[in-house]
């Protein structure tokens, strides 16, 4: 114990030492550290969480911590408690990617409607900058709390690198699709541009209707997986409230034993489950994936 008394003495008094020569050496996150805090980053941005990925994941671990707690009060085996704990720590993350699922497909929905407005706009003499630039104000309400900041970014950066950022902060397929487009018809200009848009909401009213098949047909698989899997253990912290022989057997080495099986077997099954329903999705060409 002295000896690393000792040596945490020492660091400290380097680093002070450090801090005033201003010689503290300089500490080199990976490049792969940042892109996955960015990603994660990007990933709250959509679901709407104003927090740092930090914050978010230690409060899912409290959160996680405490029903730990309270469930081996309950149940009165830590066996027990551990993978019900588990699943409530990981509630929020599958609540706000729910959350995110949902605010990226009303902007996705919402691109037919908002490239017809903007085929109106410049029918009626307006530029592509100025028919853009009215979606923060008179498009769709999801395109709208996405373009907010372009009319500004327009004015500091021009249309094109606006448009840019505004792609990188929705950061999905369809939207990459069609802003892409808005950058090539920027490009050219002229009477081109609004055949090129009236293409444009034909495709991808196209688009949109076939994801929405394929998320109703394995939407009810996901829900019956998930609930499959932790509903046991819910229905086993109940069996194990009340002191009696269900109890009796999980705080003993057999039923610790059994415990250690299912939750392994509950493991295994989560990642069978998740390899087998998971969404192969389009991948995005023009940017990188904002999922954690």
């Amino acid at each position: 114990m002295r000896i690393v008394a000792g040596c945490c003495v020492g660091v400290f008094c380097a680093l002070v030492v450090g801090a005033v020569m201003g010689t503290i050496p300089s500490v080199r996150v990976p490049s792969r550290v940042l892109e996955r805090r960015r990603v994660h980053a990007t990933w709250l941005q959509q679901a709407g969480v104003p927090m740092s990925p930090a914050r978010f994941w230690v409060g899912s671990a409290a959160a996680g911590f405490v029903a730990l707690l309270v469930l081996v009060v309950l149940s009165g085996s830590v066996f027990v408690a551990v993978v019900p704990a588990v699943a409530i720590a990981m509630f929020p993350r599958a609540y706000f990617a729910r959350r995110r699922r949902q605010r990226m497909r009303e902007v996705q929905v919402a691109w037919p409607d908002g490239l017809r407005d903007l085929v109106a706009s410049i029918s009626a003499g307006r530029s592509l900058t100025q028919a853009i630039a009215s979606l923060a104000s008179t498009g769709p309400q999801p395109l709208r709390v996405a373009f907010a900041r372009f009319p500004e970014l327009a004015r500091m950066l021009g249309t094109g690198p606006a448009l840019e950022v505004v792609q990188s902060e929705l950061a999905d397929t369809t939207s990459d699709r069609v802003i892409e487009v808005l950058l090539v018809a920027n490009e050219r200009g002229g009477a081109i541009v609004r055949s090129i848009l009236e293409e444009l909401v034909d495709s991808t009213t196209r688009d949109l209707k076939l994801e929405d098949e394929i998320e109703t047909e394995g939407l009810e698989m996901r829900i019956n997986a998930r609930v499959v899997v932790v509903l046991p253990w819910f229905v086993l912290v109940a069996l194990t409230v009340r002191p009696g022989p269900f109890r009796d057997f999980y705080r003993s080495g057999g039923g610790v034993v059994t415990l250690l099986v299912a939750a392994g077997l509950s493991a295994l099954g989560v990642v069978v489950l998740g390899r087998l329903g998971r969404e192969n999705g389009e991948q995005r060409v023009f940017g990188r994936a904002g999922s954690p």
